[in-house]
């Protein structure tokens, strides 16, 4: 266990640290919705990689992917690697993001998916959808910080309190310089994040006699977790329920796709790309090995969830490493959670306020967008206090409800043929799907059928409502008028 003063002290220094960075960006502010959304389109290489992998990297990897390494073993980096080689993805997709966005000024995912086919009515949809299914995630990085606090102090921080303070840093943050102070503070945070990560493991390891003792014991006490299907989680069909929509994540999730369009060019956004994945095939490693030693160091817990919060109050972790973890996965939290208030900002302003209109002034769209923000945090706070030990099942539910609008954007920038009904079709149906089978029907999110279910009636309303349907005049052809700016910039 850790004092509850000495965590205080810390949550404070970094408040104080990301209190004066929000401040600085707030100075560089122009007061429109395009930097305050987007931080004006002029974020560097390394921040802007940074920030993607402080937001997509978030509390998820050492509270959710650690206990499942905990309560299942090896599959758990199957999982997460299946999630990686879908970062593959920021190939084909990044440099088709940036050009839209450029081009034609879109702030929003979804905004720029309805100019494509012509339709506002499929932005808003798309917005929806996004709102519906992204706050149970934000749910899971509320109840990291609630497990993480509340646990390492043995209770000393209530999950009330601990609720409370990522929920005020967040807002602050996000509040009055958007997207800029949470490009820099994710920055920090991710590089806190990875460093304090890997000197824990590095430490935890040493307590079992270095790698070698850690193989040891594992081998003596959990051998099964070692090999697959393991003790019991990861079977053939939950692999495919949980990897399925994860492998899309970096397209469906628009928290994570609206960060391309905020490099400043071209060369910048290749150099993101690389910082991403190196990051991630780096802290992939250190979530799950710091499963398997919380596995023998910390045996039994019951909420596997606990695994890190058990593992840091342990005394095996110096006081100052332990500390210096504990901040950087409150900051992977509070960086995803207002990552994703943000965009949910962004969207109601563009999507349903518009960009068009007399009323949709750049002061309007960031008031609104404001508002969102808080709306959002509150509502994710509050939930957090109900659903805490549920963590791992309300992240998946939230990547197979967004697998829905994988279609639509795939077909925007491939399929010239795609209609606008065949997007709404398969957004609707396919997130009624979701909704229906999980929240109603019972299916869990570790069952194949929720996962494939949902993907088969989204792709196939899609292709067939499209094929019956006629696209709309004011259409945008992405396939078409990219081709040249794609072959310019040597992209696929």
């Amino acid at each position: 266990m850790i004092s509850s003063e000495l965590v205080w002290l810390a949550i404070g220094l970094f408040a104080l640290f990301g209190v004066i960075i929000s401040l600085t960006a707030t100075r560089s502010n122009k007061g429109t919705a395009e930097d305050y959304y987007l931080a004006g389109k002029k974020i560097g290489p390394v921040v802007a990689g940074l920030s993607y992998a402080a937001t997509t990297y978030s509390a998820f990897m050492l509270v959710v992917l650690t206990g499942l390494t905990y309560r299942g073993g090896i599959g758990a980096l199957g999982f997460e690697l299946i999630y990686f080689a879908g970062l593959g993805l920021l190939v084909i997709f990044a440099p088709r993001f940036y050009l839209a966005a450029k081009r034609w000024g879109f702030i929003s995912p979804a905004e720029m998916i309805g100019a494509r086919y012509g339709d506002r009515n499929v932005a808003r949809l798309m917005a929806v959808i996004a709102l519906v299914f992204l706050l149970p995630y934000c749910t899971t990085q509320m109840a990291g910080i609630g497990l993480l606090l509340s646990g390492v102090t043995d209770g000393g921080l209530t999950l009330f309190q601990a609720i409370l303070v990522g929920a005020v840093l967040a807002v602050f943050w996000t509040l009055f310089a958007g997207l800029r102070s949470v490009a820099w503070t994710d920055a920090t945070q991710a590089a806190i994040m990875m460093i304090s990560g890997i000197l824990a493991v590095g430490f935890a390891i040493a307590a079992l006699g270095g790698f070698p003792g850690l193989i040891e014991k594992t081998l003596e006490n959990n051998a099964e977790w070692l090999s697959l299907p393991g003790p019991g989680l990861w079977s053939i069909g939950t692999f495919i329920a949980l990897s399925l929509p994860w492998f899309f994540f970096t397209i469906s999730n628009p928290q994570v796709s609206q960060r391309l369009f905020i490099i400043k060019d071209f060369k910048s956004m290749k150099t993101m790309i690389l910082w991403v994945m190196g990051f991630g095939l780096i802290f992939t490693q250190v979530a799950v090995i710091w499963g398997f030693t919380a596995l023998q160091l910390e045996p039994g817990l019951e909420n596997t969830s606990n695994a890190t919060p058990a593992l840091l109050g342990s005394g095996v972790i110096p006081i100052p490493v332990a500390l210096m973890l504990i901040v950087g996965i409150l900051a992977a939290a509070i960086s995803t959670l207002d990552s994703i208030a943000l965009t949910m900002g962004a969207m109601v302003s563009r999507d349903f306020l518009g960009r068009k209109t007399a009323s949709a002034t750049d002061r309007t769209q960031i008031t609104v967008g404001r508002v969102v923000v808080v709306i959002v945090i509150v509502f994710a706070s509050f939930f957090a206090l109900q659903t805490a030990d549920i963590v791992d099942q309300l992240a998946s539910l939230s990547a197979a409800g967004l697998m829905v609008t994988v279609p639509s954007i795939v077909g925007a920038f491939f399929w010239s043929r795609a209609t606008s009904w065949g997007a709404l079709a398969s957004l609707l149906g396919g997130s009624v799907t979701a909704i229906w089978m999980a929240l109603i029907q019972g299916v869990s999110v570790f069952d194949p059928i929720l996962a494939v279910t949902v993907a088969t009636i989204t792709v196939a309303l899609f292709v067939i409502v499209s094929l019956i349907t006629k696209p709309r005049a004011e259409a945008l052809d992405f396939k078409a008028e990219l081709k040249a700016p794609l072959k310019n910039s040597g992209a696929w």
